[in-house]
């Protein structure tokens, strides 16, 4: 899937995207540059401060993605209206094998934020 075409655009001061404003009933919803839904049904301005508090920080973020196997430790190494690419977590290392996966946009939930005291167990995926 693709952004669809009643998603509007919505870039920070420097024309970054940082993600989009999707209407829905008598509002909007802010949805971020996983494809995620960062609120409900809001007004335009609430939708907007919304996603310039959330910004692109969290991309840098460490996440986990379900291998279909187990929760494998990733990093996002880009993001498009297409797909999101993904590394395995090699800690830096310059000299190891790269290991990459891709997954469909939006994030699907076999995405989710890396938590230390996850420990491997299930929990729901969220920002």
């Amino acid at each position: 899937m693709s952004v669809p075409a009643d998603w509007i655009e919505h870039r920070r001061g420097d024309r970054e995207l940082i993600g989009w404003l999707r209407p829905e009933r008598d509002g909007f919803v802010a949805i971020d540059l996983l494809g995620r839904d960062l609120t409900d049904a809001v007004d335009w301005l609430t939708g907007e401060q919304a996603l310039e508090e959330r910004g692109i920080g969290y991309l840098a973020e460490p996440y986990e993605l379900w291998t279909g196997e187990r929760w494998t430790r990733v990093r996002i190494t880009e993001v498009s209206a297409d797909r999101i690419r993904l590394k395995e977590e090699d800690w830096g290392a310059i000299d190891g094998p790269r290991v990459d996966h891709e997954i469909g946009f939006p994030a699907p939930g076999a995405l989710r934020r890396w938590a230390p005291s996850s420990g491997g167990a299930e929990r729901p995926f969220g920002p």
